[in-house]
């Protein structure tokens, strides 16, 4: 590998983890294309690493790309995440004196800890890819308690180190505008931040490959009736997603239109206990390459955010996916870019709240017609733009 566009890639996430397969490697492939050689080192849970394992290095296989795997330790708390770091720590100076990298590009915070380090010691380039207020995340998500004295420290402790990873960055990456302009806004001497949002492989979502055949047997697998409308939910479950408000959609919904049925698409383990319209609800686990498929049998999208200061740098894969396969997305304000988004309602519907009066306008939205939403995902979400501009930024600094 040439130093010059060796890049080291560190991910707290896996790349076996959904998020891994189409948030990480779709990017990194496409950077390869380019010219660029990888090293990435990310840490995998134990299970999902055993499943997905071989998938993924049939998938960089002859390629500029190598893959360190770590063990993620979950437990116990604080303890767990310090091994980790001390792990990568040492994992990244090994393979920097074997095969010396230009850039080391950081995916959020954890990550980040170690890649300032080896910027002070070694003189590398260091991209701080921050992909949300992570800290904040934690204290509005529940995660940490900040009445705990532990979680006070370490919260304080992320806060500040967050902006040493802005100020010393020598490329800043946001998901959002509306991060980019809180940054902005607090008067720090922070590197350029430039915007790249949760992008979309439109190739693989794309409703032109998906055929009515395979529509019909799926229908018929998950007993859903060709005249059902079918309302699907798709991705995480819980925390920032208000789950309680979802179901209340759905449940209301179900009043408007007897022959409604709930498609949620999800990896996580979802508890329906005390949910009136379980026997109307379908929960399935998809592998990444069906998930298209699943989504061109709904009728529209429901997802709502939990709006708070944190949320402002949210962007949601889900909204970009579904777009492209010109469905309509159903969602709330106050999170991301999701006015910019969602710039009228030819692309989406914002509801207010989460009354009966919002899921009856939103419904007479879907059923009335709506302009094809495909190509705002294009503008937006088009894998292609993102590789790009993380090529310009790997140029920019290298």
């Amino acid at each position: 590998m040439s130093e010059s566009n060796h890049i080291a890639y560190l991910s707290y996430d896996g790349l076996t983890d959904p998020l891994g397969q189409s948030q990480i490697l779709p990017y990194i492939l496409g950077l390869e294309v380019k010219g660029y050689s990888f090293t990435i080192i990310s840490f995998e849970k134990p299970d999902t690493f055993l499943a997905g394992r071989i998938i993924i290095e049939r998938i960089i296989e002859k390629k500029k790309i190598s893959w360190i795997p770590l063990k993620y330790h979950k437990r116990p708390p604080v303890l767990s995440t310090l091994l980790d770091i001390y792990f990568l720590w040492r994992t990244m100076r090994k393979t920097h004196n074997q095969n010396p990298f230009a850039i080391i590009h950081c995916r959020s915070y954890i990550t980040s800890l170690v890649g300032l380090r080896m910027k002070h010691k070694t003189g590398v380039k260091f991209i701080f890819d921050m992909r949300g207020f992570w800290a904040d995340e934690r204290v509005e998500g529940g995660i940490w308690n900040l009445k705990n004295p532990v979680f006070k420290i370490i919260y304080n402790y992320f806060k500040k180190k967050e902006k040493e990873f802005l100020t010393n960055a020598n490329q800043v990456i946001s998901l959002t505008e509306n991060a980019k302009q809180e940054i902005l806004s607090w008067n720090i001497k922070s590197a350029p931040i430039v915007v790249i949002p949760t992008c979309v492989d439109l190739n693989l979502f794309d409703p032109d490959k998906i055929t009515k055949k395979d529509q019909e047997a799926l229908r018929a697998q998950l007993r859903i009736h060709p005249n059902d409308f079918v309302l699907i939910y798709l991705g995480s479950w819980g925390t920032w997603y208000l789950t309680r408000e979802i179901l209340a959609f759905f449940s209301e919904l179900k009043k408007q239109r007897n022959d409604a049925k709930f498609l949620i698409v999800s990896n996580d383990e979802i508890n329906l206990e005390g949910y009136q319209n379980k026997s109307d609800t379908i929960i399935v686990h998809a592998p990444r390459h069906l998930v298209p498929l699943y989504i061109s049998v709904a009728n529209a999208s429901v997802f709502f955010i939990k709006p708070s200061f944190s949320k402002k740098a949210s962007s949601a894969t889900k909204m970009g996916e579904i777009m492209a396969m010109n469905k309509p997305v159903i969602t709330n304000k106050g999170w991301g870019d999701v006015e910019l988004s969602i710039s009228d309602s030819s692309t989406g519907y914002r509801v207010n709240d989460f009354s009966e009066q919002s899921v009856r306008d939103s419904l007479y939205w879907v059923e009335k017609g709506f302009a094809k939403s495909r190509q705002m995902a294009i503008n937006l979400f088009d894998l292609d733009m993102g590789i790009d501009r993380y090529d310009k930024i790997y140029a920019s600094i290298n």
